[in-house]
């Protein structure tokens, strides 16, 4: 653990919520996904202006570009955290760059939870805070649905104590 790393504890004896393994693996189905017809078309191109060697070349590294996708895809799963604390939520995320994002319940103005084709076929979904300053938005992706609506509920509940007091 690096010494840096003391800044972005969540404190208090908590520990970070992780998300779904499904995560990293829905980013490289899609990098998949974008990789055929790149892979493809791109192929057949250089194939027909420089020969077979070309073509090879640019599908490994069309295939070389997923594997790197599904890498990084993976350390920013492990990357990923948030705690429920008592007055505000915390996340966290960041392969290259950390960044930690405190979201005080009674700023939160709606929650929104999301889900593409890809993830609802995994079970999976994004909630978002949002807030009147958009600095302090937070989104937590790849959640199991029956958590995302779990905590979709405890975040609503928890900004409409808050703001009543406003």
């Amino acid at each position: 653990m690096y010494q840096a790393d003391q800044a972005f504890a969540p404190g208090a004896g908590l520990h970070w919520s992780p998300i779904s393994k499904r995560h990293a693996f829905h980013r490289l189905l899609m990098a998949v996904l974008w990789a055929i017809p790149i892979g493809g078309v791109g192929g057949f191109i250089v194939w027909r202006n420089g020969g077979v060697v070309p073509a090879a070349m640019w599908v490994a590294a069309v295939v070389l570009g997923a594997a790197l996708t599904w890498l990084v895809a993976e350390l920013d799963r492990r990357a990923y955290g948030y705690v429920e604390r008592a007055d505000d939520l915390i996340v966290t995320h960041g392969v290259f760059v950390k960044r930690l994002i405190v979201v005080p319940y009674g700023r939160m103005q709606f929650v929104d939870v999301t889900a593409g084709l890809l993830e609802r076929w995994m079970g999976i979904a994004t909630v978002r805070m949002h807030t009147a300053a958009a600095a302090t938005d937070a989104t937590i992706p790849g959640l199991p649905t029956a958590d995302a609506a779990q905590l979709r509920d405890r975040l609503a509940q928890k900004g409409e104590e808050r703001s009543m007091g406003l």
